[in-house]
């Protein structure tokens, strides 16, 4: 039978672009954005140019992009609105989603295969490309919508117009209505086979939309379980199961924290992945009361308490990997229901040793020696939330702990627990308030005194006078750098030659994504790259900056695991002078690099990054620039780096 569904024969009826010799070189996409007057020849032409001066290879979409000539949004919205003939590798490629090795590569492979698979599917196998891309790319060829298929108002109705033996074997689903069409969702949207069974048993009032192959399985899974209404109304066993399951895959991913997020129409899991945010799994709305239950009933919180935040804790032991998961939970309350959001903790890393944390080697020599090691005084750690902070503070502990020393804590909570330390999991709820412990630490005899944080002016007076009395005392603060540390104490009112004499060291640091050794690509730095770092192609000569391509391994971001960036700041006689004297944070910082040999956070990023460590992207984005950092060279010389 024929089909006559107009969409079945969208791509066929479009009608090739007449390019010119202009328009073949910059390619169809540039060619497109000419023709429908978002840019100019003029432009087209100086972009050509500027692309072919650039060191490092780029899609003439980016040269666009970077130039200002044309935002990304504006492209996407022209392909939709103009389906143009071209095969979905050179789109892939034009867009930057695919190079031309990796193409050549796929269509090989394709050929090796008797051409029995897509091209698609080839190259989500060969973890070429991420499938969410793909399905977007196709969208903008085919002109079909992508969607997301919501399984708790999933019209249970439609979807069994057609047998679901048909749908599995065709990867299809009948989902919703759009006024008098039907919405079928396919997994492959280019099987003409699975369009024509679509027409021939709904009519040619359907509307073809795009989603993943797994979510239609997934979907179909679930309406099987609905006629028993196993999924939608889960009993008790079901929710356990569930909630097993996303703590063991979030232990799988090395994620830090899981967030559980009600919203209008979904349940929406989401897993913090080396310090980035990305979508796990979404959960019909309706279970999210059992969800929220299930979790207060192992955190031992109120279950009736719906309107207000609470905090709880969760001791957890995974089967699947035979670890103890501590997990802290905040729920909040929001529009939707409660949002909850777990916190990992004891997870497969463990205690770093100090001289793993990422320092440089002349840095890491001068903070042991004149800051960890030294008998008295206050060392701090410093930087925002998720920095890492906590995890060189016990690197620090772990280093100075040994049996002749006495070390005791105060945190909040104890994350990792230290044999031979004595530590203090704050507890407000009991009385055991951070107040009420710093009273009685120093009544313990201890060498060494660890404060989870710094709070307020209570918590650095108590440290400040323990070190004034003869003791070490390790601390986290929150703020931006290690100048931005001694300013803070300053405006919490802490006397100026208290700060000048017993400061020994601070230290700022950020965590950064390291660059995927599996994907990563040599890099140039571009004009506009040098001139957001300040720097000059003399200044970072013998640089070998990479990026990642994104593959199956680091999950198509280009990045996995994260690099730690340190700024040292080890107080001398002429900073505790400039303290007393009042002098400005410009001045302090300058008189630290002078006389201190400190090295900022952005010089650390960029010798990194010259390493091949971190991107020239996130250091310009991620890190504080305060002036022209030195040379690449001079900066090796300072911490010890070998070029």
């Amino acid at each position: 039978m024929t089909a006559q569904n107009p969409a079945l024969h969208k791509q066929q009826e479009v009608t090739p672009l007449d390019l010119v010799p202009l328009e073949q070189e910059a390619g169809v996409l540039a060619a497109l954005l000419l023709n429908q007057g978002i840019i100019t020849e003029k432009q087209l032409n100086y972009a050509l140019r500027v692309r072919k001066k650039i060191a490092t290879p780029q899609t003439m979409l980016d040269t666009l992009i970077e130039l200002g000539y044309v935002e990304r949004d504006q492209v996407k919205e022209s392909l939709r609105n103009s389906q143009i003939n071209i095969r979905l590798g050179d789109l892939l490629v034009e867009l930057g989603y695919l190079t031309d090795a990796d193409l050549r590569q796929a269509l090989g492979l394709q050929k090796d295969s008797g051409g029995k698979k897509r091209i698609g599917e080839i190259l989500i196998e060969g973890g070429f490309i991420e499938e969410r891309r793909l399905l977007e790319t196709l969208s903008y060829q085919l002109g079909f919508p992508v969607v997301t298929i919501d399984f708790g108002k999933l019209d249970k109705v439609l979807a069994n117009l057609i047998p679901h033996n048909v749908c599995k074997e065709l990867c299809l689903l009948p989902i919703e209505k759009d006024g008098d069409n039907i919405v079928v969702a396919f997994g492959d949207p280019l099987d003409q086979q699975a369009l024509q069974t679509a027409e021939r048993l709904l009519g040619k009032n359907f509307k073809p939309a795009i989603t993943s192959k797994s979510t239609v399985l997934e979907a179909l899974s679930a309406l099987e379980q609905t006629s028993a209404q196993a999924y939608v109304a889960a009993d008790e066993n079901t929710i356990i199961g569930i909630i097993n399951t996303i703590l063991d895959d979030a232990i799988d991913e090395n994620a830090s924290d899981i967030h559980i997020e009600p919203m209008d129409n979904r349940l929406r899991i989401r897993f913090r992945r080396d310090g980035v945010m990305q979508h796990y799994k979404d959960f019909p709305r309706s279970m999210a009361p059992q969800l929220s239950t299930r979790i207060k009933v192992l955190g031992q919180a109120d279950i009736a308490e719906k309107r207000r935040h609470q905090d709880a804790r969760i001791l957890f032991k995974s089967r699947k990997h035979g670890v103890n998961l501590d997990l802290r939970v905040s729920i909040f309350v929001t529009i939707y229901g409660e949002k909850i959001v777990l916190r990992l903790l004891s997870n497969k890393a463990s205690l770093l040793d100090i001289k793993e944390i990422g320092m440089a080697p002349r840095m890491l020599e001068n903070f042991i020696y004149n800051a960890v090691e030294t008998p008295t005084g206050v060392v701090i750690i410093t930087g925002p939330t998720g920095s890492g902070k906590t995890s060189t503070l016990y690197s620090c502990i772990n280093f100075v702990n040994d049996i002749h020393t006495s070390i005791i804590t105060a945190e909040d909570p104890v994350e990792i627990v230290l044999d031979g330390v004595c530590q203090c999991s704050i507890n407000p709820k009991i009385g055991v308030t951070f107040e009420e412990t710093l009273r009685h630490i120093v009544r313990q005899d201890p060498d060494i005194i660890v404060l989870g944080e710094v709070r307020d002016k209570f918590s650095a007076e108590t440290a400040i006078e323990a070190a004034l009395t003869g003791h070490k005392v390790f601390t986290t603060f929150h703020t931006e750098d290690s100048i931005g540390a001694l300013t803070r104490l300053l405006t919490m009112q802490v006397e100026p030659f208290l700060i000048a004499s017993t400061i020994t060291c601070i230290v700022a640091q950020r965590l950064m994504r390291r660059i995927c050794p599996a994907c990563a690509e040599p890099y140039t730095p571009s004009p506009l790259d040098l001139s957001r770092m300040f720097v000059t192609s003399k200044d970072i000569a013998g640089a070998k900056f990479k990026q990642g391509r994104g593959c199956k391994a680091c999950r198509f971001s280009g990045y996995k695991g994260r690099v730690g960036i340190f700024e040292t700041l080890i107080m001398n006689e002429n900073l505790s002078e400039a303290i007393l004297l009042g002098k400005s944070s410009l001045e302090i910082r300058k008189l630290s690099i002078e006389t201190a040999g400190l090295v900022t956070l952005f010089e650390d990023g960029l010798v990194k990054a010259a390493q091949g460590q971190v991107s020239v992207k996130e250091i310009i984005t991620d890190l504080p620039k305060l002036g022209k950092p030195r040379p690449l060279s001079e900066l090796h010389r300072i911490l010890g780096v070998n070029e």
